[in-house]
């Protein structure tokens, strides 16, 4: 038999029936079935899996070997396992409840030999609501470890050069119930001489299975930082420190660490909180270096710092407050903001202020902070201005801070869902009125603004304008329920009617318009008579 050109390995435990979907999608591969093996190694299944494959090793004999042998406890094992067998020029892993897009593998092949490539990345997307990481699907080219989102796709399920996994004895470790396939992925593609990517066809398609039985899904706290700690490990042993190794490991951090430390982490047992805090200290102190700290939102930043310091109540008590009432307040200080959380400047917890410092885009949470308490008009003379009481998501420093009406027509910039950050060269609207902090309070600072009306046809959101970090945030004002000032008439020599209201995104909006006097008299009383009488 000639060596075919692809050792496809399926490494299979109860995924029926899926399994039929990826068996299938093996055998119609445009790449015919003499340049084709399939190695599918039997995990010890309870469910018909076994009895499936065996099926169609019957019925394509030429083209799968078939392995049966006691579970493993993951995926490792059997892969392993068939690469022992493995006999084509390239190998390509699957999940067994997965399936490739028909053209998959004849692409792949011919990309890797064109341009000499030792790994190929088809493009996979995520089905019945698995999610896939998109970003690294840009376009057909090379790409390496820190110069793409490669690290944010380190699934085993790509294309590799046989000799290349031969050559370094490339394995996965079976101590690792989850993420086992990193270590392999991550050292082939720092061996590797080119990396390629297909982004024009979609090869794989990931399925979430309807009993989320991933095993991925199924890992806990514990075994899934332990599985980190190796993957991490065993990067740092193969790319020295610096910005290439912080490339790979901002994976890690924003992706594998935060999970450890989201809402479901105050629900554990004050011991593996305990366990899970050094674990992810650790880390941090081994590997999060000034430019992935200063790189990471302050949410993840601060949660991290946290776990460093051995802060568990902390650690806990900011993530129960952000889910329940979501993110604390910005204390502003110069052209500097902190985000307020747990621990700040606490000398117990002993945390750098740059860990809370915010440095990233803020539109969401400054505009969720930013809520109408009040609003009122009030005339002297010919003049009418709209007094808006609104609790700012700031406390501080709030002297940049602008209330006005939103430049523009609706719905272009009134009736925006959230906030905005301004472009730099961007005009500012100029203070209108007055501007006065009342008091700072839980949640925010009380601010009190007298916005003149002009005497037009308007209708213009209310904004509050805010210099955080060095930027300025255009921040629509939520009504939240609170009840509005009538609606009122003022001028004499060209009357006009204000109101104010709520908008479709709930947002507060200042409505002027020219006041048409009724006519009267019995001409106009008849010619309304008249119309009526038309209409009947």
């Amino acid at each position: 038999m000639s060596t075919p050109d692809v050792t496809v390995v399926v490494a299979v435990y109860n995924t029926m029936p899926y399994l039929t979907e990826c068996l299938d999608s093996l055998v119609g591969q445009s790449i015919g079935r003499e340049r084709l093996q399939v190695v599918a190694v039997d995990d010890g299944s309870t469910d018909d899996s076994g009895a499936e494959l065996d099926r169609f090793a019957q019925l394509y004999p030429d083209v799968f070997t078939v392995v049966h042998q006691p579970n493993s406890g993951g995926p490792a094992a059997p892969s392993n396992r068939a690469l022992e067998l493995a006999t084509g020029r390239f190998v390509y892993f699957i999940g067994s409840d997965d399936h490739l897009g028909e053209e998959a593998l004849e692409r792949m092949v011919a990309c890797a030999d064109a341009n000499e490539s030792d790994v190929v990345i088809g493009k996979m997307v995520g089905t019945n609501g698995r999610y896939v990481h998109q970003k690294l699907y840009t376009g057909n080219r090379d790409v390496t470890l820190d110069d793409s989102e490669l690290p944010f796709t380190l699934a085993n399920t790509k294309l590799f050069r046989r000799e290349l996994v031969e050559k370094f004895g490339l394995r996965f470790p079976e101590d690792m119930p989850v993420g086992s396939d990193q270590p392999f992925t991550i050292e082939a593609c720092v061996r590797a001489r080119k990396i390629s990517v297909i982004s024009d066809y979609t090869c794989y398609y990931a399925v979430k299975r309807g009993d989320a039985s991933n095993i991925t899904y199924r890992a806990n706290h514990l075994a899934r930082l332990r599985c980190v700690q190796r993957i991490m490990e065993h990067t740092a042993a193969l790319i020295p420190g610096g910005p290439r190794r912080d490339a790979v490991f901002k994976r890690h951090f924003d992706w594998e660490l935060t999970k450890l430390l989201q809402k479901d982490f105050p629900a554990l047992d004050a011991d593996t909180r305990r366990q899970v805090c050094e674990g992810v200290g650790a880390l941090v102190d081994a590997y999060f270096t000034d430019g992935l700290r200063d790189g990471t939102g302050v949410k993840r930043r601060v949660r991290f710092g946290l776990a460093r310091s051995g802060a568990v109540e902390e650690l806990t008590r900011a993530i129960t407050e952000e889910t329940e009432h979501g993110a604390p307040p910005f204390l502003l200080e110069g052209d500097r903001a902190f985000a307020t959380y747990p621990g700040f400047r606490d000398p117990a917890v002993g945390l750098d202020d740059r860990y809370y410092e915010v440095r990233e885009t803020v539109v969401g949470r400054l505009s969720a902070g930013t809520r109408l308490e009040s609003a009122d008009w009030e005339q002297h003379g010919t003049e009418l201005f709209c007094v808006v009481k609104l609790r700012a998501g700031v406390t501080g420093d709030t002297s940049s801070a602008v209330v006005a009406l939103a430049q523009g027509a609706m719905p272009q910039s009134a009736d925006k869902a959230g906030a905005r950050k301004l472009p730099a060269d961007a005009a500012r609207p100029q203070r209108c009125g007055t501007l006065t902090p009342d008091a700072a309070v839980d949640g925010g600072t009380l601010l009190t603004a007298r916005i003149p009306l002009a005497a037009t046809r308007s209708k213009r959101g209310v904004r509050l304008y805010v210099d955080v970090a060095g930027s300025t945030y255009e921040i629509p004002v939520r009504t939240d329920g609170q009840p509005m000032p009538l609606a009122r008439r003022w001028g004499s020599d060209e009357p006009h009617r204000v109101a104010a209201s709520t908008n479709s995104k709930g947002r507060l909006v200042i409505t002027t318009a020219p006041l048409r006097e009724p006519k009267s008299g019995v001409g106009a009383r008849l010619r309304r008579t008249l119309s009526r009488s038309k209409r009947k």
